[in-house]
């Protein structure tokens, strides 16, 4: 997912069923001894304004952000990002081909209708259905659920998708494939569930104030664009006896040192981020408020590969090599970040590729070569390659595209003239798939705990590959590790495969992986900052007397 849980794998053994009491509680624990605060209101910096509030027509991190509290799939997550049951109490599965999913019989929208396995089937449909144009379609083909592919190709009709409730309580759907790690994916954006009565009625105008209706622990009561998005209780949630927190609201605050100072001012309780020249201070003054969170995320330069020259890799290649990775991670960010040779992020549980020759060599190494490649691609100081770089507004992109700019002046000298470019989000987000761009700033979130959460966005016709990469090898790697591997190890020895076909045709250059620093007030109760996803849940928080 655009940036902008672990241990499931024992639970989904062939003929396991998995009960609901198996799990941690996914309500909100207050300790013993802890006292409440009578007024349950939590304010989060969300970095900018949402696309939509359609979980079928978003693709980006603040987008999920707000409907996590909104909405809930089959599954959710609790704070380490374990999978435990959302509206599935519970679910099982004899082959990791064909799951039964048991609805939970107190599952309510929040208009008070029951929320029931038709729901999701309608829901998986309209998400696959060409006509919605999800941008996040792909992700349904890539559960591999039959007849997804052909669906979302308009060459099978959407009844055709094997998603079916059998009863109110009972959902089965089946994939094409053995697939272990399927309901780990179920816990996505994509995957939430849509009330079929209010789409239908109100169209797109559904997710507005007054129209919205949801199935999470939260509902939409005020919502003004470039300025807040308020959620109240949703008092029908299952769960609802034991949420904390009554009221959240979100901000679009683009610039991080304005929403540092409204954190330190106390008007924000948990900040989207923090401004990466402020953090070693932050971290020295207020060591209490600055947390940083594990993050399954790669923040990567991606090229046009499509467009000239950037369809030249040696053009792509002398870019990338030039990057200094080192300077960005620690100079730049300093906040725990790693430099970045691959797409995937090492933090993915039991993928580790060998590194790209590129990565062994010296900065001073690979900009020689650089330039090398610049000249048999015919750039030169009499010819220098001109583009521009594209990033969404953010302070901290900036000062990175700022960065990266000057270094690629100073090592290739008179070979590149690179202008920059910020655009809001949704517009950068529609330029982005477009193609309306040379090189973009982008990130990648991981989905699921598994190496494909990556690499999947960088096969021909996934719906979220905007540098337009195309790889036989690639694609048959990607292919074979569902269809032909039957292990773990197998598996990885294609994305193995997929990783280095990468590294050799630099369709995009990775740059570093992602931390996630965070102010976050002494007075929130529950954050869960080991959670590897960020995948932050409201009902799982609560205000502390202070």
């Amino acid at each position: 997912m655009y940036k902008n849980k672990i241990t499931q794998a024992l639970l989904l053994g062939a003929g396991m069923a998995v009960a609901a009491t198996s799990f941690t509680s996914t309500a909100a624990e207050v300790p013993a001894g802890v006292k409440l605060a009578p007024k349950q209101e939590l304010v989060r910096g969300n970095g900018t304004e949402v696309a939509s509030l359609d979980p079928h027509k978003v693709e980006g991190v603040p987008e999920s952000h707000v409907l996590r509290d909104l909405m809930e799939g089959l599954v959710i997550q609790d704070a380490l990002g374990n999978t435990i049951p959302g509206v599935a109490e519970s679910w099982s599965t004899d082959d990791n081909q064909t799951f039964t999913f048991k609805i939970r019989k107190d599952a309510k929208w929040s208009n008070g209708d029951p929320v029931t396995a038709q729901d999701f089937e309608y829901s998986f449909k309209r998400a696959a259905d060409p006509a919605t144009a999800s941008p996040y379609a792909w992700y349904i083909e890539y559960t591999k659920m039959k007849n997804a592919k052909d669906v979302i190709a308009g060459k099978k009709p959407v009844s055709d998708l094997a998603v079916k409730a059998v009863d109110d309580q009972t959902l089965v759907i089946e994939t094409e494939v053995p697939l272990p790690y399927f309901v780990k994916m179920l816990a996505h954006t994509t995957m939430y569930p849509v009330h079929k009565a209010t789409v239908e009625k109100f169209g797109d105008a559904w997710t507005k104030p007054g129209n919205f209706v949801g199935n999470g622990a939260y509902q939409l009561a005020d919502w003004v664009v470039n300025e807040k998005i308020v959620l109240a209780r949703n008092p029908n949630y299952w769960d609802n006896k034991d949420t904390v927190i009554d009221q959240v609201t979100f901000l679009p605050i683009e610039n991080q040192n304005a929403e540092m100072n409204r954190f330190l001012s106390g008007e924000i309780d948990i900040t989207y981020e923090v401004p990466n020249e402020q953090f070693r201070r932050l971290s020295k003054e207020y060591p209490d408020n600055v947390v940083v969170s594990p993050n399954l995320c790669t923040y990567y330069y991606g090229f046009n590969n499509q467009k000239a020259p950037f369809n030249d890799v040696r053009v792509r290649k002398a870019l990338s090599y030039t990057i200094d990775r080192d300077i960005v991670t620690k100079a730049i960010l300093g906040q725990g970040q790693q430099p970045a040779y691959a797409l995937t992020h090492s933090g993915i549980t039991g993928f580790a590729p060998e590194k790209p020759a590129y990565a062994n060599m010296t900065q001073k190494e690979r900009i020689a070569e650089a330039k090398k490649l610049l000249e048999e691609a015919g750039f030169g100081p009499g010819n220098p390659l001109d583009f521009t770089l594209l990033y969404n507004t953010s302070e901290n992109h900036k000062k990175i595209a700022v960065a990266i700019q000057s270094m690629w002046k100073k090592s290739l000298g008179g070979f590149v003239n690179v202008t920059l470019e910020n655009q809001e989000w949704k517009t950068y987000l529609d330029n982005s798939k477009q193609g309306n761009f040379d090189v973009r700033r982008a990130g990648w979130c991981a989905d699921y705990n598994e190496a494909s959460t990556f690499l999947a966005i960088a096969m021909t016709e996934n719906g979220s590959n905007d540098q337009k990469y195309s790889s036989e090898i690639f694609d048959k790697a990607m292919n074979d590790a569902v269809k032909v591997a039957k292990t773990d190890e197998e598996r990885n020895q294609y994305y193995a495969i997929a990783e280095a076909q990468l590294a050799k045709d630099m369709p995009i250059a990775p740059i570093y992986q992602y931390v996630q620093p965070r102010l976050v007030a002494t007075h929130v109760g529950g954050y869960p900052e080991k959670n590897p996803q960020d995948n932050l849940y409201t009902k799982d928080m609560y205000i502390i007397a202070e």
